[in-house]
């Protein structure tokens, strides 16, 4: 159960890349012993964010602290208290998965026999052990994964920092690295905050912000994020939207909200009401979907957008 003592404190923290805002006043806790998401479409800000509390970077306003340490006015403290897995691989490849280790260690001061012992230790708890002596390179993309997360946990940190951690990985390396980062978080009550733009991983997490164009606009567990949507979702794909929308709200006293050309209307009874919507408008209607409120559902209901939107083309209309 995690401690009621937030070890991640975000407080109005804001930042901007020259006149283009990257976050916008942002704030959350992240306790002990709880695994915390960040979702949120590509350029939602989530590793802006990330890149803030490893001390990568120096936010334009707000605070962020790390075990009561301030991420720039306390850089250092912060440094040993944070374990990172980058999106990007950071392991040499011609080294083994234990030389690797070696030199993470030297970085925080670990030396000679405890330095051995804790490398041992974190590469047979996280299924390695035994390719300890294999070049990275010789290892899958899941055992690779493993190594990372061994070489962000060697130095004990108190919060582990996850961007986008399944990336390249296949559904059973994805299950994998997951079950791993829960028992972490059970075993050492480690504070663990991810960066992700998949549904599947958000709803593996304790709490999930979800970030939209840097703003946090809606912040709870998965469950209590769909239990503010009121029974099913139905979706329906019209000839013309706006007059069907308009045809809807008059024959039966609903709202539909239009979303990128398609209407989305919340009903408790949706499997019932399909049937009735199809009847009443049959040569206005191209398709209607039903189903139960998921995370993408709360992301629009919440910005009026769906979570991933075209480009752009050239001539400003929507391209691949």
């Amino acid at each position: 159960m995690a401690s009621s003592t937030p070890v991640v404190e975000v407080q109005d923290l804001v930042h901007r890349y020259g006149d283009r805002r990257a976050l916008g006043a942002v704030s959350f806790e992240v306790r002990p012993g709880e695994v915390f998401g960040l979702l949120g479409p590509n350029g939602g800000g989530k590793t802006t964010l990330l890149q803030i509390l490893a001390t990568l970077l120096r936010p334009s306003g707000g605070t962020a602290r790390v075990s009561g340490h301030d991420v720039v006015a306390e850089a250092p403290a912060v440094r040993a208290r944070i374990g990172i897995v980058f999106q990007s691989a950071s392991l040499d490849p011609y080294l083994t998965a234990r030389e690797n280790l070696w030199h993470q260690g030297h970085l925080y001061g670990l030396r000679g026999a405890e330095l051995e012992r804790r490398i041992g230790a974190e590469l047979e708890r996280l299924g390695v052990g035994d390719r300890a002596d294999d070049r990275v390179k010789t290892l899958s993309g899941g055992l690779r994964r493993r190594v990372e997360l061994a070489k962000g946990l060697l130095h004990r940190p108190a919060v582990l920092l996850l961007d986008e951690p399944t990336v390249g990985l296949d559904p059973g390396g994805r299950r994998d690295l997951w079950e791993h980062v829960r028992a972490l978080r059970d075993e050492d009550a480690l504070a663990v905050v991810v960066t992700t733009h998949l549904m599947e991983e958000a709803e593996r997490c304790d709490r999930i912000g979800i970030l939209d164009q840097g703003e946090l606009v809606a912040l709870d567990t998965p469950d209590g994020l769909r239990s503010e949507i009121q029974g099913d979702v139905v979706t329906v794909e019209a000839e013309d939207p706006a007059r069907l929308a308009d045809a809807v709200r008059e024959r039966f006293g609903v709202e539909p909200a239009r979303i990128e050309g398609a209407l989305r209307i919340e009903r408790p009874d949706g499997a019932a009401f399909v049937p009735r919507l199809a009847e009443a408008f049959p040569g206005e209607i191209r398709s209607i979907t039903v189903g139960k409120p998921t995370l993408e559902d709360v992301f629009v209901q919440r910005t009026g957008h769906r979570f991933y939107r075209p480009r752009p083309g050239p001539d400003g209309e929507p391209g691949e």
